[in-house]
């Protein structure tokens, strides 16, 4: 065997090595993510939907004649703009950094349930009670699918990501019908964790294909960051003198994370091909 063939050999063998060596981070990251489902699922305590506190907000105002809770229905109108904007920019498919068909079907229905948010949680929030709610979750489980599953074409491969993309729409689905059903909202609560706990593990574990690659950490801490602000709703209003709730900032930051990764799309290019 000459040395040409043997540089091959160890090639060969240092490729099929990695290859085993990502398929095993795989497998330990969904193993992980499984049994972390099953223990908040198992050993916390039943959180009821026919709940009168869960519609409760500190902000109750009205600035507009006609419209109650006004601060928290008008947060939701960023929502639109971003959620229109980035919906036409997908289907123009030249304004973002989008390489497979996996991630522009990802992206857009990520786009097209933000948009359906804006209006979603606007209606739940002129007259919260629980059969509105339905309408301001469910957007936000498909964008939360939509979102994961681009973000796996990008790490995991465009198969990967699209069978994800299924079972995570059902699971989102599922969730409501089961939260309407047994009155828990478990399911629904540990879906919205998804992007807070692995996006962040899978950005260290697996290698990007674009560049910005960041802007999925600052996206996800924007993010943790409104869900604190949701439960320290009356809080927050109390300590900055009733001018906002924490609530309504919530939804402002959950609208920045969604800035930023429109940021992303739109300047990030290809650091290796798949």
């Amino acid at each position: 065997v000459g040395p040409l063939e043997r540089k091959r050999e160890v090639l060969m063998v240092w490729l099929t090595n990695q290859q085993i060596g990502t398929w095993k981070r795989k497998r330990i990251l969904v193993g992980s993510l499984l049994i972390c489902w099953l223990i908040l699922m198992f050993f916390t305590p039943k959180v009821p939907l026919h709940s009168f506190r869960h519609h409760v907000f500190a902000d109750k105002r009205n600035f507009m004649a006609g419209v109650p809770n006004t601060l928290n229905v008008m947060t939701n109108f960023p929502f639109l703009i971003i959620g229109v904007l980035g919906f036409v920019l997908c289907l123009g498919g030249s304004f973002f950094n989008i390489s497979l068909k996996g991630e522009i079907w990802g992206w857009t229905l990520f786009y097209a349930s933000v948009s359906s948010l804006a209006f979603g949680s606007a209606y739940y929030h002129l007259k919260p009670d629980d059969n509105r709610i339905v309408w301001d979750t469910l957007p936000i489980l498909i964008a939360y699918s939509s979102l994961f599953s681009s973000f796996l074409v990008e790490r995991a491969g465009e198969r990967v990501g699209l069978s994800c993309l299924v079972l995570l729409l059902f699971i989102s689905v599922f969730s409501v019908a089961y939260a309407r059903v047994f009155n828990d909202l478990r399911l629904c609560l540990t879906f919205q964790l998804i992007p807070c706990l692995v996006i962040p593990v899978m950005t260290v574990l697996l290698p990007p294909k674009y560049t910005h690659s960041r802007f999925w950490l600052l996206a996800t801490a924007a993010h943790a960051v409104s869900k604190i602000e949701g439960l320290a709703d009356s809080k927050i209003y109390n300590f900055n003198g009733y001018t906002i709730s924490g609530h309504s900032l919530g939804h402002l930051c959950s609208a920045l994370a969604m800035v930023l990764l429109t940021v992303m799309l739109l300047y990030r290019s290809i650091r290796f091909p798949r």
